[in-house]
């Protein structure tokens, strides 16, 4: 690995260590009940790291609950049980795990705590398709969303209308207070976004539901659309009074870790200019955005002077034009840079800080000035590669992959352009 490419992974860990959930969940960590029980509950691919983090630091009677992962993302607990379930497309176990975690606060009164650990990926690992509804529905509606090229925040309000525990459903199961402790993966750190918001309710309506689902043409079943056209479709609101006693904390973001990858950069020598933690937009055309600026640094030194590092966060999208190619939105962004950055002293990562892009087992992909070249030497195109949506393919047969496994924790993209 050159030196270049060395640093870009130093910054990634530290971003990556930034956004564990120990010193968040201290700072937040809630008084045990006087009288009552304390019952954990959680979704998202780092929420059993979160589970286990709770414990170490947790001074009260000894904690229960029951808490929903990816497969391969558990990790040792103490009392807290660990489900893992499919994702990002839902199955069985998702399903079954839901139930669970409803069942687990149904029970319990006012006197008691719930605590919600919430973090990105709870959206799909919490299937919960309303009456009349199937889990193939559900799995028809995700596989639509991620195919339809829509922001996060517009596919989730799209879910907590499709759902019995998104949209602060399962926090209104419950007579107990509940105090949601978050990892945010949402550009702008709405906690109502985060994992469709299973304890946090919004303002957002069906009506709103339906005008996404038109606006990015998303072929849904009928039942699906025939539901949304229902008051069976409305969510909670943010003034129930059911919700009044609740507390919601954003405990680790993008922002905190991109300033401490800024941080460790100039820590180096390389002045850090971090352009925004909440992007959004379609992968290929957020590239060209950021090759364009990085190509100005390297041939002009403007607007910054180098050696320099471009980072930012947030989530963008893909939208699926052909069928059968792997990788997912930040390969897609590496592929679509490197196309843009040809023959400049440009090196680049971009990752998914959870360590997996899409359904492959790469957190993302380098690149640098040569990529394009090197991809024609092995006998691809990286046009073409683009098109199929296939960058894991291209960036396999170079080497080029970043592989990191399950982090723990889930901040959302995570891109560093160092110019040399």
């Amino acid at each position: 690995m050159t030196a270049e490419r060395h640093l870009l992974q130093m910054l990634f860990s530290a971003a990556v260590k930034a956004a564990n959930p120990l010193n968040g969940i201290r700072k937040h960590l809630p008084q045990p009940p006087a009288n009552g029980r304390t019952v954990v509950i959680g979704a998202g691919k780092g929420a059993a790291q979160m589970a286990a983090a709770l414990e170490t630091v947790w001074g009260g009677p000894v904690l229960s609950g029951v808490v929903v992962t990816r497969y391969g993302y558990g990790c040792e607990t103490k009392n807290i049980e660990i489900i893992e379930a499919a994702h990002p497309v839902p199955d069985e176990a998702g399903l079954a795990a839901s139930r669970r975690l409803v069942d687990a606060v149904s029970d319990l009164s006012e006197n008691d705590l719930v605590i919600a650990l919430i973090c990105g990926g709870g959206s799909a690992l919490l299937p919960s398709p309303p009456k009349g509804l199937t889990l193939q529905d559900e799995i028809a509606l995700n596989e639509t969303l991620l195919a339809s090229g829509a922001p996060i925040s517009a596919m989730n309000v799209v879910r907590k209308h499709v759902s019995t525990i998104k949209g602060g459903r399962l926090a209104a199961a419950t007579k107990a207070r509940v105090v949601s402790l978050i990892v945010s993966d949402i550009p702008g750190d709405n906690p109502a976004f985060v994992a469709s918001g299973p304890t946090v309710p919004d303002a957002s309506t069906r009506q709103e539901a339906l005008a996404i689902v038109e606006q990015y043409r998303m072929e849904l079943p009928a039942r699906v659309i025939a539901h949304l056209n229902t008051p069976a479709a409305d969510a909670p609101m943010q003034e129930d009074p059911r919700f009044a006693r609740n507390e919601q904390h954003i405990i680790a973001s993008a922002g905190v870790s991109l300033e401490a990858a800024a941080d460790l950069a100039r820590s180096h020598g390389v002045e850090a200019h971090i352009l925004s933690d909440s992007v959004e937009g379609e992968a290929r055309d957020v590239a060209l955005v950021h090759a364009a600026i990085a190509r100005e640094v390297a041939l002009k030194d403007r607007p910054f002077t180098k050696p320099a590092v471009i980072l930012s966060g947030g989530e963008t999208t893909v939208t699926i034009r052909s069928k059968g190619g792997k990788g997912g939105r930040n390969g897609e962004f590496a592929l679509s840079f490197a196309l843009a950055i040809g023959g400049t002293r440009v090196v680049a990562l971009a990752a998914d800080t959870d360590g997996i892009d899409g359904s492959e087992n790469n957190a993302g992909a380098f690149v640098d000035g040569t990529t394009a070249q090197q991809l024609l030497r092995a006998g691809l195109d990286g046009r073409t590669l683009l098109e199929r949506n296939d960058s894991y393919s291209g960036f396999a047969a170079i080497g080029d992959l970043f592989e990191t496994g399950p982090t723990g924790t889930n901040v959302n993209d995570f891109r560093a352009i160092l110019i040399r």
